[in-house]
């Protein structure tokens, strides 16, 4: 750890971080990343692309209407619209810095059709290959851009405060050693919550620290409950689990079962492209019955996979299964959080001092249902607003010397139990049908699990999961991708986004224990 940091210190190496990283160039900066930029986070994963109205016929105010309609009711409409607006130019930002996007003969942008899209608004690369060669196309920048400090090998555990402003964030090297870095401004861009699961298609980092951060520093928590569980995890044990593309649904790839039933036709009249989260329980329901659940692109993809979809292919290939001839099996795997912390449209949380950006933010653009790539969408419009804020806020002076590094005992196997019994029973209880036993049956179990651990991180993921859960028990509803089998349809009295402090959710799962 160098001696001294930029007071403006951004967690994350993923796409939201680092592209606000460099809309903040000249201003010195300093990311915060637990593996080197470029290949850090669920942005490097992504397949699909971003959403961009950039067809002729297509408009910011049709994409914007997408994404009302995928977020059931409780999307905050300006923020969608302002996304929407800004997309294509966020975009432009992309491939003027050399990300090498798909295009058609005539030079324009050659975007993909995505599920509960009205128009083909996804820009991609190379079909299924967006987030990597995004990321890597920043990666350069990033090297090229001498007013950003990275340190790698850091994950951020705990936010520093003092009469509730951020004043810095303990970070916790790989080797276990621990330091106190101070900072004038603090941006949160630490991604998802998808390894609080048994089945996910997020990496490893993926561990709702940045929520848990937050909320025990005493930021308010929005729309938690809301997971969405991509239906098409290729299912071949792997952790996390390659995805099968939405895309190759777009391109007319079909879900069957185990006897060739076109199955989702009977659930909802869009079949294979009505929203995740009903094709996400359409898939549940028929593995959960014995049935299975396959995606078929033999006839829609055939012998142009290896072609069209390199990335899938190649993950299907190395599980023994040959896309071209045969059908992939798949089953739901957490993919992405539409909770997080909440911020208003500049990206402030309610911590002065502290923003947040990407998927560990709650802007209200998702609603209870993200729209298919409007995530990366998100982090880049949301990295060029967090930037813009910083830079005209009035900084406090701060010390940059950061505090000497200082030993930290190393968790031990009991706590590496805690996280195999939460990941089990975040699955079970929590997962994509829920209902008040089991959520009341998750709460108890996280606060006893937390009295038996002291492992910071280990507590960061205990608190993120009595976040959701708690969320999910006070919403006695359906909606979206939180589906109550107990109250199965959805109530005009929560048709709005929810919001909760960490004092609060601890009432909540308290009340639930008596």
């Amino acid at each position: 750890m160098p001696e001294k940091l930029p007071p403006i210190i951004i967690v994350g190496g993923g796409l939201a971080g680092v592209f606000c990283a460099l809309k903040m160039a000249p201003r010195p900066v300093a990311i915060l990343a637990p593996t080197p930029v470029g290949s850090s986070g669920s942005s490097y994963w992504a397949q699909g692309g971003i959403a961009a109205a950039v067809e002729e016929g297509d408009t910011p105010e049709r994409h914007a209407e997408d994404t009302v309609a995928a977020g059931a009711g409780i999307v905050d409409r300006d923020i969608a619209l302002g996304m929407a607006r800004e997309a294509r130019a966020r975009v432009e930002d992309l491939a003027a810095m050399g990300a090498p996007f798909d295009r058609k003969a005539s030079g324009a942008f050659a975007p993909s059709q995505e599920a509960a899209h009205s128009h083909r608004r996804i820009v991609r690369v190379m079909g299924d290959a967006a987030g990597r060669a995004i990321m890597e196309t920043l990666e350069k920048e990033v090297a090229r851009t001498p007013s950003i400090t990275v340190v790698d090998g850091y994950s951020a555990q705990e936010i520093l405060t003092r009469d509730r402003r951020v004043i810095g964030v303990r970070a916790r090297h790989a080797s276990g050693r621990i330091c106190d870095i101070p900072c004038a401004a603090l941006a949160l861009a630490t991604g998802g919550m998808g390894h609080l699961y048994r089945v996910t298609t997020n990496p490893v980092e993926s561990k709702g620290v940045g929520v848990a951060m937050a909320a025990r520093a005493g930021a308010i928590i929005a729309d938690a409950e809301f997971v969405q569980f991509h239906p098409t995890a290729i299912d071949i044990d792997a952790d996390p689990a390659p995805l099968a593309t939405e895309a190759l649904r777009g391109e007319g790839a079909i879900i069957i079962d185990r006897d060739g039933r076109r199955f989702m036709l009977d659930i909802d009249a869009a079949g294979e492209l009505a929203p995740r989260d009903i094709v996400a329980r359409g898939v549940f329901a028929s593995i959960k019955a014995g049935r299975g659940a396959f995606l078929d692109a033999r006839a829609a993809v055939g012998a142009e996979f290896p072609h069209r979809f390199p990335t899938v292919y190649a993950s299907c290939m190395a599980a023994g299964i040959d896309p071209v001839t045969q059908r992939i099996p798949i089953a739901p795997a957490a993919h992405y959080h539409m909770g997080g912390i909440w911020t208003d449209g500049r990206g402030r949380t309610s911590l002065p001092g502290l923003w947040a950006l990407g998927e560990v933010s709650s802007t209200g653009v998702h609603g209870a249902n993200r729209l298919a790539s409007n995530s990366l969408l998100e982090g880049i419009v949301f990295g060029a607003r967090v930037a813009a804020d910083i830079l005209s806020a009035d900084l406090p002076d701060v010390d940059i010397r950061v505090a000497s590094e200082r030993a930290e005992t190393a968790a031990r196997d009991r706590d590496f139990a805690i996280v195999e019994e939460l990941r089990d029973l975040m699955s079970a209880n929590v997962g994509v049908i829920r209902d008040a036993v089991g959520l009341t049956g998750a709460l108890k179990a996280i606060r006893r699990l937390t009295g038996r651990t002291n492992d910071i991180e280990i507590a960061n993921m205990l608190t993120t999961s009595l976040m959701i859960a708690a969320s999910a028990l006070a919403r006695r509803e359906s909606r979206g991708a939180h589906f109550r089998s107990d109250f199965p349809h959805p109530d005009p009295n929560f048709a709005r986004r929810s919001q909760l402090s960490l004092g609060e959710a601890l009432r909540i799962a308290d009340e639930a224990s008596r």
